[in-house]
């Protein structure tokens, strides 16, 4: 009687890992040749991994990255310039402590999408928050955002983000009001937020492609000489899939 009231109000109190524990050693007799201090410690061991965990797995629903990544299935039996030892220095988060970014280019299908969000998944590994987007969705947001006043609100959570991942970037020219809303988001991140940027366009021509040269400048000026480069190359790794493969595309082709 006396275990089920404590289970109980273990539960309503939200500590339903030291719960199961408590509930796993009252039916494990092998437990009871244990120290009090011994037994204490296991429960709260379980308690604090399921909270690490459940913590984890709120970062990575409010990510929304849009493939399921991780540095350690990055594939490298493709000749398309990546290196390992880069990815290796990135895997350890150490460049979102230090508020710098990742560049990544190369054509389409030769993996940008996948190294963005596996650098994005193990930050958020390493207790970093981050946030998945494509660049003309970014834009269609913010718009429609300013149309129904949620724009602070929108731009706030952009500045709080510990990882922005851009998937996309200047596929296309930027509208003025595109270029007004993106050099602020990278003003309000300068020196304390982290950002990846996934495109197709070489970084020698960003700067058209943002249009204004001033506002070019300003925006290239914050990411681009703070930024670790990736440059991929080769052809689509889609196109080196074997006919009739189940393979998930999105681990392999889209790497």
């Amino acid at each position: 009687m006396l275990v089920k009231q404590t289970l109980e109000k273990l539960r309503a109190m939200k500590l339903t890992g030291l719960a199961e524990a408590f509930s796993r050693q009252s039916e494990d007799t092998q437990m009871f040749s244990l120290s009090f201090e011994e037994r204490l410690s296991m429960m709260v061991d379980h308690e604090w991994t399921a909270r690490q965990n459940r913590a984890l797995s709120r970062r990575l629903k409010s990510a929304r990255l849009k493939i399921q990544a991780c540095v350690e299935d990055i594939d490298y039996s493709h000749s398309r310039g990546l290196d390992k030892s880069v990815v290796r220095s990135l895997a350890t988060s150490q460049w979102v402590s230090t508020h710098h970014h990742i560049i990544i280019v190369g054509p389409c299908g030769v993996g940008k999408s996948y190294l963005a969000c596996a650098f994005a998944q193990r930050a958020a590994r390493d207790g970093f928050t981050a946030l998945y987007t494509r660049a003309n969705r970014l834009f269609h947001d913010l718009a429609v955002a300013r149309g129904d006043g949620s724009l602070d609100k929108l731009m706030s959570r952009i500045a709080r983000t510990d990882v922005l991942v851009v998937d996309d970037w200047a596929m296309s020219a930027l509208s003025e009001t595109e270029r007004r809303d993106f050099l602020e988001i990278c003003e309000d991140r300068y020196n304390s937020r982290s950002t990846i940027l996934t495109s197709q366009v070489p970084v020698a021509h960003w700067h058209e492609r943002i249009g204004d040269p001033t506002s070019a400048d300003s925006i290239l000026d914050r990411l681009v000489h703070n930024a670790y480069k990736i440059e991929l190359k080769g052809p689509s790794m889609r196109k080196l899939r074997p006919p009739n493969s189940t393979d998930d595309p999105d681990r392999r082709d889209q790497q």
